[in-house]
C-alpha cells in the first residue's frame, strides 16, 4: 500500500533525527519519494522552536494499525520523549494518508484530520503529487488554498 507520512522535527538537531527516523523507515518498507525539506512555524502550541517538516511516499505491507505501532516505536528509538500535545518534539511521525482508505479508529484517523489545514502536510504532499485528491472530501487538495508560509530548508533528500 501507498501511504504518505509526515515527518518534523524543532527540537536538538532536528535534521539528524529526520535523516534517523529515514533510516528506520526503510527497514518497514520502500521508500519511494521525500519531499524536500521545509521549516515552519509550530502549530497549535506556537510558543516554541520552528519545526523542520518533510513528506515521504512510503510503500509497504504493514496494516494502518500495525504501521502506526511500528512508527511509534521509530520515534522512540529515534530520541522522542513524552510531553504534551503538539508540544516540542525531536521527532513526529503522521500517517497523513494510507493508500484512499478512511480509517477513524480510537488510536488512528486517516486521512489525518488536520491534513487540509496544515502547510506543513499540504505543500509537500503537492510537491510529491500535485494532483492528490482528499479521500474523505473527494476535493484536490491544491484547492484547499494552502497559505505559503514554507521556507525551504535544504537540497532534497534521496531516497
Amino acid at each position: 500500500m501507498e501511504v504518505f507520512l509526515g515527518i518534523g522535527s524543532n527540537l536538538g538537531d532536528r535534521l539528524s533525527y529526520i535523516l534517523k527516523t529515514l533510516d528506520e523507515i526503510k527497514k518497514l518498507g520502500k521508500v519511494l519519494k521525500i519531499s524536500t525539506v521545509y521549516e515552519s512555524k509550530a502549530w497549535g502550541v506556537e510558543n516554541q522552536n520552528n519545526f523542520l517538516n518533510l513528506v515521504v511516499l512510503f510503500e509497504t505491507k504493514l496494516l494502518p494499525q500495525d504501521l502506526l505501532l511500528h512508527l511509534r516505536a521509530v520515534e522512540k528509538k529515534v530520541g522522542r520523549k513524552e510531553r504534551f500535545k503538539w508540544g516540542p518534539r525531536e521527532i513526529d511521525i503522521d500517517i497523513l494518508l494510507y493508500g484512499n482508505k478512511i480509517i477513524r479508529t480510537k488510536l488512528l484517523r486517516v486521512p489525518h484530520p488536520f491534513l487540509h489545514e496544515r502547510d506543513f502536510f499540504l505543500y509537500p504532499l503537492l510537491e510529491i503529487n500535485p494532483g492528490l485528491v482528499h479521500p474523505l472530501y473527494l476535493k484536490p487538495l491544491k484547492e484547499f488554498n494552502p497559505q505559503n508560509t514554507l521556507k525551504p530548508f535544504c537540497c532534497i533528500l534521496k531516497v
